[in-house]
């Protein structure tokens, strides 16, 4: 057993393989809690921050044990770079939190805003001026797994409109979820209801 792991396949293949996706582990852990902590989630960001220092250690303690092995210092940098996109791809697929998209429309607006209610999304509609005269600025609050079906709709009604996405931290949940219940058919709770 001790010629195996003194083997060159365990030095040069074996450890790091383990390096690559112990970095591929900690990056993850560590894009996904820098989110949660965004997110004000205080409970989960410590508990995935103990995991990702966890895995970090193991694998920069296997780096220190061997440090003339040049192949377990491209598989840390290699599993650092895949862990980054690993990370993103995770925090894509999870879409957490509420954006708000402000869109500005010369064009008139009134069916886009109409649709978007209709579909219990929350929508403010302001009239203001712009360079070239009159237009209509909307702001709407959606969940970021809904950020696309939002953006189809603009570009459905007004194909030229300018919009911006941004993240929010907070959002006044018994206004937001009020929609989200109308939205799936149920009957919206009465917030003022004790």
């Amino acid at each position: 057993m001790t010629e195996f792991l003194d083997s060159e396949l365990v030095a040069h293949i074996l450890l790091p393989l383990f390096i690559f996706l112990a970095r591929i582990i900690d990056v993850s852990l560590g894009t996904l809690r820098i989110i949660f902590t965004t997110k004000g989630m205080k409970r989960v960001a410590p508990f995935i921050g103990f995991f990702e220092i966890l895995v970090w250690l193991l694998a920069i303690s296997r780096i220190m044990q061997d440090l003339d092995n040049w192949v377990s210092y491209i598989a840390y940098a290699a599993g650092f770079a895949t862990g980054n996109f690993v990370g993103m791809y995770l925090e894509e697929k999870l879409a957490i939190g509420h954006e708000m998209i402000r869109v500005i429309t010369r064009k008139d607006a009134t069916a886009l805003i109409d649709d978007l209610r209709s579909g219990g999304y929350g929508v403010t509609s302001v009239k203001a001026q712009g360079i070239e005269g009159d237009v209509a600025v909307i702001y709407i609050i959606a969940r970021r797994s809904m950020i696309k079906n939002v953006l189809d709709k603009i570009n459905h009604f007004n194909p030229r409109a300018l919009y911006t996405v941004e993240a929010i931290k907070y959002v006044n949940r018994e206004i937001f979820y009020r929609a989200e219940e109308e939205r799936q058919g149920r009957k919206p709770a009465n917030p003022f209801k004790k």
